[in-house]
């Protein structure tokens, strides 16, 4: 099994959770995440003072698939939240050794 983290920008949210349901993925977990990479932020004029604005606001997208599916819901992802412009985001795709269902005891891809 694989983990999928994806940072995103936040207006794509639901365009990746849509993108994510037509290929089968049901479970997804959102998070709300400030930070920057490339873009260092920007500048804001604010009250007639100037200041940086270095976290941006963001999303995480975290997601469990079995092998099978990861480069189906990597290219989801990756279609649904690219723009073009910088600042679309990053996926990080790391292995799981174990997933538990905690209401029923379920192991591995039958508790995804």
């Amino acid at each position: 099994m694989k983990k999928i983290e994806a940072i995103i920008k936040p207006f794509k949210l639901d365009e990746v959770k849509d993108a994510l349901h037509e290929i089968g993925l049901q479970g997804l977990t959102v998070l709300e995440a400030k930070g920057f990479g490339r873009q260092k932020g920007h500048t804001e004029l604010y009250r007639g003072a100037e200041y940086v604005v270095d976290f941006l606001p963001k999303v995480k997208i975290e997601v469990i698939c079995a092998d099978d599916m990861l480069e189906r819901a990597v290219e989801a992802i990756q279609a649904a939240a690219r723009t073009g412009r910088i600042g679309d985001g990053k996926i990080f795709v790391s292995d799981i050794s174990e997933v538990i269902r905690i209401r029923t005891g379920e192991r591995g891809e039958d508790a995804v």
